[in-house]
């Protein structure tokens, strides 16, 4: 089976500037999480998800818990559809108007210490190293793979809800984009 499932995480117990770096769910996203788990599951037998990866961060860890439980495995913890990585010189109270500035244009406008169109590659990359599996990642490594699967520049391909499930195939280590997962209608900063 080539097809990848790539989760957003659930609706984390806090935001970027609380009380905590790597908040876990909050009682709506643990909700979340075990209705993806629920809709992964009723999937015909031949096209359910028979491996689990997820950022290392809690948020996602803590949303593909129940699809792991449910198919008797470990998460595989993979960095590389992780966070985007913040520029060294920005302070985390910053990071949410970086992101926004980011949102605003193309991968390879993006300032920090490194090349983010070859980012957004390597997250597509990662991604596509996974056929058959369900993948719990991020907002921004979301949409760096929609937008290296569709082909588009633009940072924000679109605005991926809490625990919206995107569904991709992986052909000869390419990835293409087959359904974009739920839209948020909330702001995301």
């Amino acid at each position: 089976m080539s097809r990848v499932y790539v989760i957003r995480h659930g609706r984390p117990a806090s935001t970027w500037g609380g009380a905590e770096d790597d908040p876990g769910l909050d009682d709506l996203g643990r909700e979340q999480a075990a209705a993806a788990m629920r809709w992964l599951m009723a999937l015909p037998e031949g096209e359910r998800p028979r491996q689990v990866v997820s950022s290392p961060l809690r948020r996602c860890r803590e949303t593909a818990e129940p699809m792991a439980r449910a198919l008797g495995l470990e998460a595989l913890i993979d960095a590389r559809v992780g966070e985007i990585p913040t520029p060294s010189a920005i302070p985390a109270a910053d990071r949410p108007a970086w992101l926004r500035e980011a949102f605003g244009g193309d991968w390879r406008d993006v300032q920090g210490d490194l090349d983010y169109q070859a980012w957004a590659e390597s997250v597509a990359s990662a991604v596509a190293e996974y056929p058959g599996a369900a993948i719990f990642s991020h907002f921004v490594a979301l949409n760096a793979a929609v937008s290296v699967a569709s082909g588009e520049a633009r940072v924000a391909a679109f605005r991926p809800d809490h625990c919206s499930i995107t569904i991709f195939d992986a052909r000869d280590g390419r990835l293409i984009l087959s359904e974009k997962g739920r839209e948020a209608q909330s702001q995301v900063l």
